[in-house]
């Protein structure tokens, strides 16, 4: 049995999580005005199921950070 080590991300990595993470949070911030302004309770609801689950992706890629936080660079002061 193989045992899998994490290693540190790439700067490139970190960019695309950073921004994935930004695009999550402005799908569930559209998604909230929209089942906050419209009339039409199904629409509603699919907005309501869809900030569950983009919630539930930003909470992922913000865990995936702080299991690799251990292994990133630091910076001398």
């Amino acid at each position: 049995m193989q045992s899998t080590q994490m290693q540190a991300l790439s700067g490139k990595e970190l960019e695309y999580i950073a921004d994935s993470i930004s695009n999550e949070d402005l799908l569930i911030k559209q998604l909230a005005a929209t089942a906050g302004t419209t009339q039409n309770s199904a629409v509603q609801q699919i907005c309501i199921q869809q900030i569950q689950s983009h919630t539930h992706h930003m909470d992922t890629l913000v865990h995936l950070l702080h299991q690799h936080q251990q292994y990133a660079p630091t910076q001398p002061q």
